[in-house]
């Protein structure tokens, strides 16, 4: 993940269903809740959440059904009009938008993935992930390199010619992503797209999934109500309940230091070891004195259990990919997540 400046910014962000939502909001006394609203013959599918996606960050957005990860999704594309706060994108604010522009933005700065392959049955594979490069005017060479390109990219070389009903469930998750990839987006959107597949596949595509992200480096907002798989991928996860974020964080923060009871419970089942890595343990130099060879920064505890047994020193030193010094690990505090202590 990156540190530059957002790609996205939702400020006090509302999207409420209902016969007359701007009227109901600009009237509505502060702090009602998701359940007062309802009451009151409204929905409300977004409740004023501020969140911001970095480029190159991948946000997965997570929450049971109906917690409103997927309106949320749909307010930063616009698919949705907001009801109240504000949607920047790369610095635009997304609802002065006219038709043309909004237009031009879906189709040169976002890709979209859903759980519904959503392909076109008689075309064939190359031709589904040209479809957008069509409907863009490219002409017909530079559309079929391209495509052939990001087919390579996600393993389908060799079933260019194949229709949808000839491949697997995986396999067409791959053409979607291929088809979403083509128009080289910055911005990346994906809802719930291994939920329909099974655990092999899903695993398999997570897998793949990642492995796209080192290479492209993305900005990304997956949606997802696996938090295992939100784990897996994320670099932050907003969990979101009735509408609203309860805490977006680094998955370590989150297992280690959840902030709502909510929070916990999707928590407490978790094995800490196997995701908290040593830089989430990792504190400021502060003029520490540093001896021995330092540990990987990137690994998890479960992985630095063997080190972190026979090695006698208190303090371990942390190193960043570059191997660069980026702090200090109490080993105790490792010692505690890895054998469940205080």
């Amino acid at each position: 993940m990156t540190t530059s400046s957002p790609v996205i910014q939702a400020k006090n962000v509302w999207k409420i269903f209902g016969p007359s939502p701007e009227k109901y909001l600009s009237g509505m006394t502060p702090g009602r809740s998701f359940d007062d609203i309802r009451a009151d013959g409204y929905i409300a599918g977004v409740r004023d959440v501020s969140i911001e996606v970095a480029r190159g960050e991948m946000l997965v957005i997570m929450g049971l059904s109906g917690s409103g990860k997927s309106t949320l999704v749909r307010c930063f594309s616009r698919l949705h009009d907001i009801t109240g706060g504000t949607i920047e994108v790369d610095g635009q604010d997304i609802m002065s938008m006219n038709e043309r522009e909004l237009i031009d933005m879906r189709r040169n700065k976002m890709g979209m993935v859903f759980q519904s392959f959503g392909l076109l049955p008689h075309r064939t594979v190359l031709d589904n992930v040209a479809f957008p490069l069509e409907m863009r005017g490219q002409d017909k060479h530079a559309r079929r390199e391209r495509a052939l390109e990001v087919i390579e990219l996600v393993g389908l070389n060799g079933r260019e010619d194949y229709f949808p009903r000839e491949l697997s469930g995986g396999q067409q998750q791959r053409v979607g992503i291929a088809r979403s990839l083509a128009i080289e987006p910055d911005i990346w959107f994906l809802d719930e797209p291994f939920s329909a597949l099974d655990p092999l596949i899903r695993r398999e595509m997570q897998d793949e999934f990642l492995r796209l992200q080192e290479m492209l480096g993305k900005t990304i907002v997956f949606i997802t109500h696996d938090f295992d798989e939100a784990l897996r991928l994320a670099d932050r996860i907003a969990i979101m309940k009735d509408g609203a974020v309860e805490q977006c964080d680094t998955p370590d923060k989150i297992v280690m230091n959840p902030a709502t009871e909510y929070v916990a419970k999707f928590t407490e089942e978790i094995d800490k070891a196997r995701v908290v890595h040593a830089r989430g343990l990792a504190t400021p130099l502060n003029g520490a004195a540093i001896e021995g060879a330092a540990i990987d920064g990137n690994a998890t505890i479960h992985e630095l259990a063997r080190i972190l047994v026979n090695d006698t020193r208190e303090i371990l030193p942390v190193a960043d990919k570059q191997g660069e010094i980026m702090g200090v690990m109490q080993r105790q505090a490792a010692l505690d997540v890895l054998l469940g202590g205080a």
